[in-house]
């Protein structure tokens, strides 16, 4: 049986000796390094290590077994997703939302769950699925075991200056990328910028980076940049209040796009579309990735234990239900390759 001690790793940084755990964020803002999860339905974990030093090594990849690329399943398949894309287009059309993600969950079951560790996981992800916010958050006596090889950037913070990068457009090349996307990432933006500014100095919010294409593996994003300045007063608590969840993974408006997530997903997110990372509170510092492209296990599934992953799309006016099932296998196909192990299939284009 493999030591499941906590630790966390990001960045090149790997935190051992776990000191104390919380769910209120405003232990960010007293003193030490923390690792962070957030998910998506509002659960917060924030653990403080006391030992944290430089350890470039990803882990070891052989401490992972995956399950097999065929035994995954979907809270909705296809006949549900398309279905529920449509309903959001007719929610559109009578003005209740302007766009909002749909999302589904899959799960496996882990084929040998005394030998599952979450950090084998991650170093596989590192080979086959580099990510600048890839980390590790291990914490299995809190049910918290999340590998994630996030490209995008939730709230970055040093000192009151923050920073976030929201993400929407997708497509496997930049070619794939219609004017929807260009559209949708802006509606995004502007959200983005709303949320900042009920926490950030008056005048301070500025976008100073608009739809610039960014390329990762298998697939190409749009990304903004919204910078702020947080008010006199305001930490990190006052911060995810006034943010989370994030707004590329819910909507606009937020609420609305909200209350449609309720009605049409049949599964909790879990740690996907949360928040994950980390925050040096004696350095004022922190880095939060969304919680997209990260695997998380599940010890207490009534069935056993499983391994879970999330994917979704960005749904608008102009969206077509069967590009968006597309956008979400193309989200998934890499990853859950690698995940289980048959990454080499999908780089040769199979």
């Amino acid at each position: 049986m493999l030591d499941l001690a906590p630790f966390a790793r990001f960045g090149g940084l790997l935190a051992s000796d776990l000191r104390d755990v919380t769910a209120d964020p405003a232990a960010l803002d007293s003193r030490g390094w923390w690792a962070v999860v957030a998910d998506f339905e509002g659960r917060t974990v924030c653990a403080r290590f006391g030992d944290v030093r430089p350890d470039p090594r990803p882990g070891a990849a052989a401490r992972w077994r995956g399950p097999a690329p065929h035994a995954w399943t979907s809270s909705l398949d296809r006949v549900a997703y398309t279905a529920g894309v449509r309903r959001i287009r007719s929610r559109i059309a009578r003005g209740e939302v302007y766009q909002a993600n749909l999302c589904r969950v899959l799960s496996a079951p882990l084929p040998d769950p005394e030998r599952a560790d979450v950090d084998g996981l991650t170093a596989r992800l590192a080979r086959g699925n580099p990510a600048p916010y890839a980390g590790t958050v291990r914490l299995p006596a809190h049910g918290v075991e999340v590998a994630t090889a996030s490209p995008e950037l939730y709230l970055r913070r040093a000192g009151r200056v923050l920073h976030s990068g929201p993400i929407k457009g997708t497509g496997r090349t930049a070619a794939d990328l219609l004017e929807k996307d260009h559209a949708e990432n802006v509606m995004i933006v502007d959200l983005v910028r709303n949320d900042l500014g009920r926490v950030c100095a008056p005048g301070s919010v500025t976008v100073p980076a608009l739809c610039d294409l960014e390329e990762h593996p298998g697939l190409v994003h749009l990304v903004s940049t919204v910078r702020g300045e947080l008010a006199e007063g305001a930490g990190w608590a006052e911060l995810l209040a006034t943010t989370f969840p994030p707004g590329s993974v819910t909507g606009a408006p937020k609420s609305s796009a909200l209350r449609v997530i309720r009605a049409l997903e049949t599964a909790p997110r879990g740690p996907y579309c949360g928040g994950v990372g980390w925050v040096d509170a004696d350095r004022r510092t922190g880095e939060l990735a969304v919680g997209i492209r990260t695997f998380w296990l599940d010890r207490t599934a009534p069935g056993g234990p499983v391994v879970r992953f999330g994917t979704g799309a960005g749904i608008t006016w102009g969206s077509d239900p069967e590009r968006e099932w597309a956008e979400t296998e193309l989200k998934a196909s890499r990853l859950l390759a690698v995940a289980s192990g048959t990454h080499a299939h999908v780089a040769s284009g199979r």
